[in-house]
């Protein structure tokens, strides 16, 4: 990226899944004439007119034929010299349902690499590690990797280095249970072969040391690790990138949030881009990217809210999440540049139509996407607010003297209309209105109305059938059509520690106990997180029946919003969260079929002794809006 100070240290960076070229300040790739690139090996074309055109996912051709099936926690990184290729890396994985072992499992290919001249359309070069490296051991797996360049000093050729997440390693003993690791392979081609470092960068550590991301900064090179067991962690290298300092370690986010971390600089200030929740979980995968900043890369980062994430009330704005397309789970990102000076994130996702592996109920496939990332006011945006697409788009200007043909534009948001009061209480008086009634009705003792709130004890029950018990629902009927569901609530839950693990509350979408979406404030182990669910059955022998996706931090009193729309014939559910109940930030989507007649309304519910406190259940029309931030 031209304007990161990753150059500093001529180190060519597509950190842990990003991307960055820059030598000492200027392009690592000497400039050609306007509408010259190169064939695959360096062979130079030329190349004009209009960038291509694309559509998600991205093409990844196999030599069989076939399009693989998956790649995910994506890196790309250009070429270095006369070469005008991409170059993609995917984690272990199944390339094809049709590839299997004599069991009857899919075959894993240990970090599939392709090759691209428009960034859209691949063909597989290789696996970067055809055997695994004696330290990580033939047991575990080799995920999440990171490559980086950099260049020789006086004319001499340079260096790519795979970084990447050793998911286990042996120990004395056993094959397995030795803990996980960062390790690091290296080459004088980005195609390989690989030559590994032979022990770990980052050791293990009694904790998930998974997705490395390595940036250079005023003269260091630092290595980002961790994931939700031990959180964000980073590191200074050693000078020859092939070990760390124990002794430099700082936590950049908490615990319990955020994995696959990418950092990039951007106008003055660093970028921490974060997954979160389950990355894995087939049609109901929630995952997605949140994103905070800093004017130091070792932090503190903060959101836009101004909450940091390492805070309890975990920080972090949703900047890539599911708009109700055929995509789900859209997460753990890269970004490059293109030569118009656009940036792109690349990054996984899960077609909810299409889920799992041909024959293999519970593996979920992970195609890799890409599309433009936008700034708006100092904050990073895909498709200007749109969130990631399906069908033809503009491409990327992958080659000089292309004409870039993408033109950003904000997208707008959904916001409250006219209040529906018939819907709607502030719960003035002593008594709840009579439109809102209780499936399974708690003990009077637990629940008051006063003041102007209601205060519901929360309940050491849930909503997860064939699990009992079964957690108690106040609703009413939904209104017909398009509809904002809203409701400020404050949990009593203490603000920090651990021990109250999915106590929340907030609002439901009710179709039946096995049905519905969610929206709440809620506990999760150590963290206070804004939560949304959704629930389905049935659901295939072995597939889940619940997903989550988490939005933005939770306050003393959060404001919940959830907007329903019908598009496509498909009900739509969209979380928003307040910690003001002004300046809402907007997660991912939900599509769910609630049945004839769902209802809305709250629920109080993941373990006793504690209380929600609701100022008000508001239900409105829906009006869209220009984006407020």
């Amino acid at each position: 990226m031209r304007r990161s100070t990753k150059a500093l240290l001529a180190i060519v960076t597509v950190a842990g899944l990003a991307t960055t070229f820059l030598q000492a300040g200027a392009d690592a790739v000497p400039a050609l004439a306007a509408g010259t690139t190169s064939a695959p090996g360096g062979a130079l074309t030329h190349q004009g007119g209009a960038a291509p055109t694309h559509q998600n996912p991205m093409a990844l051709a196999l030599p069989d034929g076939q399009t693989a099936a998956s790649c995910a926690d994506p890196t790309v990184i250009r070429g270095a010299g006369r070469d005008r290729n991409w170059y993609l890396y995917c984690t272990t994985d199944a390339l094809t349902a049709s590839e299997q072992n004599p069991d009857g499992s899919l075959v894993q290919h240990g970090v599939p690499t392709y090759r691209s001249t428009d960034l859209t359309h691949w063909t597989y070069v290789n696996d970067a590690f055809p055997t695994k490296p004696a330290w990580v051991g033939n047991a575990n797996g080799i995920w999440a990797p990171d490559v980086v360049y950099r260049a020789g000093s006086h004319g001499s050729a340079g260096t790519w280095y795979l970084y990447y997440a050793a998911s286990d390693t042996p120990t004395a003993t056993a094959p397995t249970g030795g803990g996980s690791a960062v390790g690091v392979a290296t080459s004088s081609s980005p195609t390989g072969p690989w030559t590994d470092s032979g022990g770990p960068v980052v050791a293990p550590g009694g904790r998930w040391e998974f997705d490395p991301e390595v940036i250079t900064d005023g003269g260091s090179t630092y290595v980002y690790f961790g994931s939700y067991f031990g959180g964000v962690n980073v590191r200074r290298l050693t000078a020859d990138g092939l070990r760390s300092d124990p002794s430099t370690e700082r936590q950049i986010a908490i615990d319990n949030r955020y994995e696959g971390a990418y950092l990039m600089h951007h106008d003055g200030w660093w970028y921490f881009m974060g997954s979160a929740t389950n990355c894995c979980n087939g049609a109901l995968t929630g995952y997605g990217v949140f994103v905070a900043r800093s004017r130091s890369p070792l932090g503190p980062f903060t959101d836009q809210d101004g909450v940091a994430i390492t805070s309890t009330r975990v920080g972090g704005t949703p900047m890539l999440a599911q708009n109700g397309n055929r995509w789900v789970g859209t997460g753990h990102n890269t970004v490059v540049t293109d030569f118009a000076g656009q940036d792109w994130i690349v990054y996984h996702a899960v077609d909810r139509k299409d889920p799992y592996y041909a024959g293999q109920a519970t593996y979920t496939k992970r195609p890799v996407l890409i599309d433009p990332l936008d700034w708006v006011r100092g904050w990073p945006v895909v498709r200007g607010g749109a969130g990631p697409s399906d069908t033809v788009q503009p491409g990327p200007v992958a080659q000089p003297g292309q004409r870039a043909t993408y033109r950003a534009s904000i997208a707008t948001v959904d916001v409250p209309g006219r209040l529906i009061r018939s819907a709607s209480t502030s719960f003035d008086g002593s008594a709840l209105p009579p439109a809102l009634t209780w499936t399974r009705e708690p003990a009077a003792s637990t629940w008051t109305v006063s003041g102007g709130a209601f205060r519901w004890q929360t309940q050491a029950a849930d909503i997860h059938p064939p699990a009992t018990p079964l957690a108690s629902v106040l609703t009413e009927p939904a209104p017909r059509g398009d509809y904002v569901l809203q409701t400020t609530v404050a949990v009593d839950t203490p603000a920090t520690g651990d021990g109250v693990n999915y106590v929340q509350g907030g609002l439901i979408v009710y179709g039946d106990d096995g049905n519905y979406v969610r929206l709440t404030s809620n506990s999760i182990f150590n963290t206070r997180q804004t939560e949304f669910g959704k629930e389905v059955s049935p659901q295939p022998a072995g597939a889940p029946n619940y997903g989550n996706m988490v939005v933005g931090p939770v306050g003393d009193r959060t404001t919940l919003r959830i907007v329903h729309r019908v598009v496509g014939g498909d009900d739509r559910y969209t979380a928003y969260t307040s910690v003001d109940g002004r300046h809402f930030v907007r997660g991912g989507t939900w599509t769910a079929d609630l049945g004839s007649s769902p209802r809305v309304g709250l629920i109080s519910l993941g373990g006793a002794g504690f209380t929600s406190t609701f100022d008000d259940l508001r239900v409105s029309t829906v009006r869209t809006a220009d984006s407020a931030r």
